[in-house]
């Protein structure tokens, strides 16, 4: 057949009227349907995509037992066994409720969870290890910057921005994921006095944050609000967003002191309340010393899973120091190893940090700002040295820490 009569077998045309002929076993194709051709197999691998994502976040999700959750957990963060309970449960019961099927009238409710703990005892590392485990997407944002629409800071919804951008902007599987509040002690009530200022970044966050907690269809802005007014919103469903906050609530033990204490009177008081470990006062938490705080019932209602972390001793410190597959030590051993330098460093200089630490009270952050102030000056040497070996022993920790104004202003 001579290329004039030759016309496509899908649009009829002829060669003349296309820009080129595609030739195969008796039959012809022209540039214009393989373009639409092209096309419709891009359309309908990304439905099928997208298909198969809903179908795994819903039904194929891989489970990790609680058991499991909490052995990766312990690979990373030293103690607070009690705290890793409570988080792989509420997180493997969140996995569950993505793969429920049944169709009977049980469903199951999601249980958000609030962690109370002081500051550097771990809870923002759990949330950024379990991150590490998890095939949902999981985000972390802090409520310090949050306060109500219409004031310097940022939305409420801001939240699920961050959720939203973890998940490629998918937002059904941005539904399915997981938030971790933290510093939600900054965002409670600051005064139960009525004022004439309003409490924007206080009472005003924790209603506003009430709808998301509880599940509801919430408007996104994807780029965060205040900066691009102009973008068109998201619509996000908060029902199946498991919700886990964190705090260090600095003072509450004084109000868990105050409710232990006037519950009973006189010497069967003393008796009876003997057995209290005042050195560990959280451990007696309640939700009404929440409330005492300055967070609202409908708050607390929505958190209903609450548990604690233990302040670190001497021991747990220790351990931190060293043990963990990320522990500092081994980061600066990684670091120095990377410019050809080994880095020793003797065991009685890791009693030193760890008592510094407990000095300080600034609980496992204070073993890393340690550790930096002792180890800056070779850090900013070594590189540019030759040596290919830096032995670090309890005089030379001594004489860095103590000639850096973190010590002075720590113990001045």
């Amino acid at each position: 057949m001579s290329k004039d009569n030759q016309r496509c077998n899908f649009c009829g045309r002829s060669q003349g009227e296309v820009k080129f002929m595609l030739t195969g076993a008796g039959a012809y194709i022209c540039d214009d349907c393989v373009k639409r051709a092209s096309e419709i197999i891009v359309e309908t691998q990304k439905s099928a995509t997208s298909h198969t994502k809903d179908e795994i976040s819903r039904k194929d999700i891989p489970t990790p037992t609680p058991k499991e959750i909490k052995t990766f957990l312990d690979k990373y963060v030293i103690g607070q066994n009690e705290a890793k309970r409570y988080l792989s449960v509420s997180v493997y019961n969140h996995y569950k409720r993505l793969s429920q099927t049944s169709t009977d009238d049980v469903e199951i409710e999601k249980s958000n969870i609030i962690m109370v703990g002081a500051t550097g005892t771990g809870k923002t590392l759990l949330a950024k290890t379990i991150a590490r485990l998890l095939k949902v997407p999981f985000a972390i944002v802090d409520a310090t910057v949050l306060t109500e629409a219409g004031y310097v800071g940022e939305d409420i919804e801001s939240i699920l921005t961050r959720l939203l951008q973890v998940a490629d902007y998918d937002v059904k599987q941005a539904e399915r994921g997981i938030v971790f509040i933290d510093e939600i002690d900054k965002i409670a009530r600051k005064s139960d006095n009525p004022s004439i200022t309003r409490d924007v970044s206080g009472e005003g966050v924790q209603q506003g944050l009430l709808k998301l907690l509880e599940g509801s269809v919430v408007n996104v802005p994807p780029q965060g609000g205040r900066k691009h007014p102009e973008q068109k919103l998201v619509a996000v469903d908060t029902k199946d967003i498991l919700f886990i906050c964190g705090g260090a609530f600095d003072g509450i033990e004084k109000k868990i002191a105050q409710r232990m204490n006037t519950q009973v009177v006189g010497y069967t008081a003393i008796r009876k309340t003997a057995h209290i470990d005042r050195n560990n006062l959280l451990q007696y938490i309640l939700p009404q010393d929440l409330k005492s705080f300055g967070l609202i019932p409908e708050i607390i209602g929505r958190l209903p899973v609450l548990t604690y972390l233990e302040p670190l001793d001497k021991e747990a410190l220790r351990q931190i120091l060293t043990e963990p597959k990320n522990s500092i030590i081994k980061q600066y051993v990684k670091m120095f190893d990377m410019d050809g330098i080994t880095l020793r460093i003797d065991e009685d200089v890791f009693e030193y940090i760890v008592d510094k630490a407990i000095e300080y009270k600034l609980g496992a952050r204070g073993l890393r700002s340690i550790t930096e102030d002792i180890m800056i000056d070779a850090m900013y040497e070594y590189p540019s040295s030759k040596e290919t070996v830096l032995h670090i022993d309890i005089d030379y920790a001594r004489e860095k820490l103590e000639k850096s104004k973190t010590y002075f202003v720590a113990v001045g």
